[in-house]
């Protein structure tokens, strides 16, 4: 079940540098909030898939319902609830701020996902 591959490794250490420079220095409408969102499932995944080998779609819908569930946990301000909402750290990687558009951009990572990894396969195959 465990097993290394260096290739998502890399993949995850790159969009890892994407995420940080986008909330470093990304302070727009659209890039910041939601191109952030697409990639960080993605990052999730590759993270996952550097180190289990899980066939993609029951770890893609794992990451997804997690994303889903760091985004509830937004609405129901649980950043707020525990006490940390003077935590930048805490604040930045959970967030604070429940939107329907991070849901879908979230979605739309995990579907980039399973498209990418079918395309993928489907290219292996004889």
């Amino acid at each position: 079940m465990l097993t290394f591959r260096p290739g998502y490794f890399l993949l995850t250490f790159l969009l890892f540098v994407v995420e940080v420079s986008i909330a470093l220095f990304a302070h727009d409408r659209f890039v910041r909030p939601y191109a952030g969102d697409f990639l960080v499932v993605i990052l999730l995944y590759c993270f996952g898939k550097s180190f289990l080998k899980i066939p993609a779609l029951p770890l893609a819908m794992t990451v997804l319902l997690f994303a889903y569930a760091i985004e509830t946990a937004q609405y129901f301000h649980l950043v707020n609830r525990l006490g940390f909402q003077n935590h930048n750290i805490i604040r930045i990687i959970l967030g604070s701020s429940f939107e329907w558009g991070d849901m879908l951009a979230y979605t739309l990572g995990i579907v980039f996902v399973l498209l990418v990894e079918q395309k993928l396969l489907s290219n292996l195959q004889p």
